[in-house]
């Protein structure tokens, strides 16, 4: 087995920074065009050097990859394109060598269709998994149980000839959902958790972790007014609906116990819940991590969004900062499902190493854990893929309204002249955009003015200011989008300004601040000091030590 969990202490988790890494694009090292847990063992001397603290890895486990892996055949194995447990054991004691710890994935809501688990209750109705899926017969014309739906579009619901009943799916119909209402289905998701405990993993990133249990009534869900009339853009039949009855049921919050009482068991482990509850997703998330007995932190989609101005993000920071008392969040703006957020913030003719010089700093001035998206820290863009490339099912079923998620799921740039810039030597899984090349890590490494140099110089700073780490936060009022606050803890008050606009901003410093010491913050445009207060240009910030 991996060796043991390092220190850092039991808390590690709290104001920590962790790398994502989407193993397929990562680095291949075995020759297939696929990334590889070798290839990221390889890597991670790298992702060290950014100053993170935790990395957390996408599904690695076999799958028949309709869904790129978050379909789970087999979770206690390593898929063979990704390497073997041998290799997972290697990658964990490697990165424990380097200091690091590491997060894995846990697809526990669903399995793939080709599950052992699922191809059992399939079988009959009254075989011994039988109630282990959500298994529902069909209204007296034939139709769906209800009107649920799936996220990737359609019906919920998938009829079975052999047991000539339907089955749920949230996502895809390769995707079944487990009944949580059945306590064995506990039992075994909670028993393969432990498998990986034992193998010296530090803690798990929860897929989809509000869609666990479902409403055992199967009653209809409400139509979202907003969506009827047309007015929030919706794309999938999904977004037409307020999701009541087939996700966030109170009945999860005493799952989560039992998987904290089972974390609890071994010291220093830690989860983190990905929660996508559309209108409740904060106080869904002050549900899930109040009371020390449920997770450690949660994130949401909140600051994956499109939204870019100084009042969204006040108004998420300060929604969670209220529901929550006791609990943790974790903050990103990147990650595997949405467009890169240098392309999604870049506005026509701005410059995106700007902007992600910009958003980082930001990033690490919130309160909260933060979570990095690979690539980000080089400021790479979406890259614009044509259909024939896509391997996303959502982009290859609603192509050209939805592109998918392929775009920020391209190979990682570390050569800009190697063959496939230095990810493989056959032909990539995905296409290596010609535009990431310029921005591969061997053109920025040592380049002070650099995408790469400003993360790493702003994560030593966070980590060198206690009050970034683990600080209260309190946000003061600025005309425009201006976004003040102030971090404080560790014996120092912080002062955090952030101007979002395309125009300078001036702010007056309150009469009660004593002296204020000016921190180099990295950022292409800084703000100054001035006998009329602070001044910052359009995309500046400022971080200064109050006296």
């Amino acid at each position: 087995m991996a060796g043991d969990n390092p220190g850092q202490g039991a808390e590690w988790w709290r104001g920590c920074v962790i790398y994502q890494v989407y193993p397929r694009s990562f680095q291949d090292t075995s020759g297939d065009g696929s990334g590889d847990l070798t290839g990221i063992a390889a890597r991670l001397a790298y992702i060290a050097s950014l100053g993170v603290d935790a990395v957390w890895l996408s599904p690695f486990f076999k799958s028949p990859m309709a869904d790129m892996g978050y379909d789970v055949s087999d979770y206690r194995d390593v898929d063979p394109m990704f390497g073997s447990l041998e290799d997972f054991d290697a990658l964990v004691a490697e990165a424990h060598r380097l200091g690091l710890k590491l997060i894995i994935d846990q697809v526990i809501s669903h399995s793939s269709d080709k599950h052992e688990w699922f191809v059992e209750s399939r079988a009959s109705r009254d075989n011994a998994k039988a109630d282990w899926y959500v298994w529902a017969d069909a209204r007296p014309d034939g139709s769906a149980p209800n009107n649920w739906q799936s996220l990737f579009g359609g019906p919920a619901w998938e009829w079975d000839a052999t047991r000539r009943q339907y089955y749920m799916h949230n996502f895809l119909s390769a995707q079944p959902d487990l009944n949580f209402h059945t306590p064995e289905v506990q039992d075994a998701v909670l028993d393969t958790v432990r498998f990986w405990l034992e193998r010296g993993v530090d803690g798990f990133r929860l897929d989809t972790v509000n869609y666990y249990v479902h409403d055992r009534w199967l009653r209809d869900n409400p139509p979202l007014a907003s969506s009827v009339a047309g007015t929030n853009g919706a794309t999938s039949t999904y977004a037409f609906q307020e999701h009541l009855f087939d996700k966030t049921r109170p009945e999860n919050l005493d799952f989560l116990k039992r998987l904290r009482a089972l974390l609890d068991e071994y010291p220093g482990r830690a989860a983190v819940g990905e929660v996508g509850d559309e209108e409740r997703s904060l106080q869904t998330l002050a549900a899930y991590v109040s009371g020390g007995d449920k997770l450690q932190m949660c994130y949401t989609f909140d600051l994956l969004s499109p939204q870019f101005s100084a009042a969204h993000v006040r108004g998420c920071v300060e929604a969670f900062e209220s529901a929550v008392a006791d609990g943790w969040v974790c903050w990103a703006f990147s990650n595997h499902d949405v467009v890169r957020h240098v392309s999604r913030w870049t506005w026509p003719g701005g410059n995106p190493d700007t902007v992600a010089k910009f958003s980082i700093a930001l990033l690490a001035c919130l309160r909260g854990s933060i979570c990095l998206y690979q690539g980000e820290e080089l400021g790479l863009e979406e890259a614009e893929l044509a259909y024939e490339d896509l391997r996303d099912p959502v982009g290859i079923r609603f192509w050209p309204g939805v592109k998918g998620r392929d775009g920020c799921r391209t190979p990682m740039v570390w050569e800009a002249e190697a063959e496939n810039a230095g990810f493989s030597t056959a032909k990539p899984w995905l296409p290596v955009p010609q535009a990431h090349r310029a921005r591969a890590v061997d053109v920025q490494d040592g380049w002070d003015g650099s995408v790469l140099s400003a993360y790493r110089s702003i994560l030593a700073l966070r980590k060198h200011h206690p009050a970034l780490v683990g600080g209260s936060i309190r946000f003061l009022d600025a005309e425009g989008d201006l976004l003040v606050f102030v971090r404080e803890g560790g014996g120092e008050r912080l002062l955090c300004a952030f101007n979002f606009a395309g125009e300078p901003a001036g702010w007056t410093l309150p009469a009660e601040f004593g002296q204020v010491e000016a921190i180099d913050l990295a950022v292409d445009a800084s703000g100054s000091l001035g006998e009329g207060g602070l001044a910052l240009p359009p995309l500046g910030g400022f971080l200064a030590r109050i006296a």
